[in-house]
């Protein structure tokens, strides 16, 4: 089971870090793009403000298209390997996830679930929020998956 609830986000500039990797190798690239990141934040004398994140858009052949990063106070300037992005404000629903990042899929289910009974829809890809990152270097069992959101209107 997992937990919800909705919020109003602002958009968010972020440094991120882009790749295409192996599906498998996920749960790896990320928490490690995260510390290159971190380093290359404190180089720059610039504090994350908010949890590493990644955004992964699934290709063909088990690949998936991945931005990993942290929110930022301002914009960046792309250096390298590190570039700027944002993530979208407006009406999110968030989902709290405790467990193996092998099972995370399971909260779109939840996700599904919840946009049917609110007659709602997704506005966007969604995220995922990482609470912890395990010192073994993969991703740790407390995740939040944003999924922006839109209502249906009713028409009177």
């Amino acid at each position: 089971m997992h937990t919800w609830q909705t919020r109003t986000f602002t958009e968010q500039a972020t440094a991120v870090r882009r790749a295409v990797v192996p599906t498998g190798l996920l749960a790896d690239w990320v928490p490690r793009a995260c510390v290159e990141i971190g380093d290359w934040l404190y180089r720059q004398g610039t504090a994350p403000c908010g949890y590493p994140f990644a955004r992964h858009h699934p290709l063909h052949d088990g690949f998936v298209d991945v931005e990993a990063g942290f929110p930022v106070a301002v914009p960046i300037i792309a250096d390298g390997l590190i570039e700027p992005s944002a993530l979208p404000g407006g009406p999110v629903l968030v989902v709290r996830y405790a467990g193996p990042y092998e099972q995370i899929g399971t909260v779109q289910q939840t996700i599904d679930d919840w946009l049917h009974e609110e007659d709602a829809d997704r506005a966007g890809e969604s995220w995922e929020v990482y609470r912890e990152l395990s010192a073994r270097g993969r991703l740790g069992r407390r995740i939040e998956v944003v999924q922006p959101i839109t209502f249906a209107h009713v028409l009177v």
